[in-house]
């Protein structure tokens, strides 16, 4: 199994906190980085390969990354287009390196590693969610039918839960997504969120919801954002 981190975006909601690096390498607590963690826990729980997509701090990510002396292979695979693409763009600059069962990330997501931990056990393609967070307005929900996920999007509210881009998903499955990101972008259909090129298969790479309820699994977009996950990931800690 590969993880495939997403790490292209420029992270701008944040202000100055990435003037100088991207969003991944913001400090969530006076040892960790978004990034570092996500790392550290993924080495400790069997991955061992990561893909990583890159944009505008390139040579900043790839020489952070060695830093911190993990027993990981790197592969770093950047998005020319950052700029004026979404992160679909970014996996199809990356496609002939994901050739295997996957575990997807945004580089912006905090969670606990008994999350991971279930997301990697899942013996099928799955989703977090959350059946105890209210829907967010703006940010993803994904459509749940027979506790599969059906669609994901920031427009859907019935059926929906909400939803965080943290996948596990099955070599089988995922080339079946990989495919249609493939036909989108070959159609000048690149700045869309991936989700758009899963929908129109009408839940054909059987992703299953994984309901993580209270447990803590956030992305960071602002810096409202980082001072309330980096609250929560103390207590936790602690």
């Amino acid at each position: 199994m590969k993880a495939l981190i997403l790490n292209s975006g420029l992270g701008h909601r944040m202000g100055a906190l990435t003037s100088e690096h991207p969003k991944c390498m913001t400090e969530i607590s006076g040892s960790e980085t978004i990034l570092s963690r996500q790392l550290k826990l993924l080495a400790a729980n069997g991955v061992t390969e990561v893909v990583m997509t890159t944009g505008y701090f390139d040579k900043v990510l790839v020489d952070y990354c060695d830093s911190i002396g993990l027993p990981i292979k790197f592969t770093f695979v950047n998005n020319p287009l950052y700029a004026e693409t979404n992160y679909i763009y970014s996996i199809y600059c990356a496609r002939e390196f994901l050739d295997d069962d996957i575990v997807l990330m945004h580089g912006d997501l905090v969670f606990e590693e008994s999350v991971l931990k279930d997301i990697l056990a899942s013996d099928s393609s799955a989703m977090k969610v959350s059946s105890t967070i209210p829907l967010p307005e703006k940010d993803f929900k994904a459509v749940i039918k027979h506790g599969y996920v059906l669609k994901v999007g920031i427009e859907f509210f019935e059926d929906a839960m909400e939803a965080q881009a943290l996948y596990k998903l099955k070599k089988e499955d995922w080339k079946k997504w990989l495919d249609k990101i493939v036909e989108f972008c070959d159609n000048g259909n690149r700045k869309v969120y991936a989700e758009n090129a899963l929908n129109e298969l009408n839940g054909a790479c059987g992703i299953k919801a994984l309901d993580v309820k209270d447990r803590l699994c956030s992305e960071i977009d602002t810096p409202e954002d980082l001072a309330m996950v980096s609250g929560r990931l103390a207590e936790i800690e602690k």
